[in-house]
């Protein structure tokens, strides 16, 4: 990783994405339905790190890996998760790299049917 990319400057953050939480809805059979609600927009920098082909029920689908850099702020978890329109980003892992709280790395992992 470069040093230009460590630091983060704020204009490297383009991307505008939905920071999401999951809700769970009862679906009156004692089950729940798992919604997403919006938490807030931020911008972020998403940069591809890998991806992988894996089957699941029968069909083929793709997980891409990334890792999304933010403006810190306080309530980001594993569990919730960033969208871009169609794109998804499930958060894997958020960390605080020098901990100063003032930028949020996250590990989000992409599957695409």
């Amino acid at each position: 990783m470069s040093e230009r990319s460590m630091r983060n400057p704020v204009g490297m953050m383009r991307r505008r994405l939905l920071l999401e939480h999951p809700v769970g809805t009862p679906d009156g059979m004692g089950g729940e339905t798992r919604g997403y609600a919006l938490v807030a927009a931020v911008w972020a920098q998403v940069e591809w790190l890998s991806g992988e082909e894996r089957w699941r029920a029968g069909r083929p689908e793709q997980a891409l890996s990334h890792r999304i850099s933010l403006r810190w702020r306080a309530g980001v978890d594993a569990g919730q998760r960033l969208r871009d329109a169609t794109q998804v980003f499930e958060i894997r892992a958020v960390a605080d790299p020098d901990g100063g709280r003032r930028r949020l790395v996250c590990l989000a992992e992409e599957v695409r049917p």
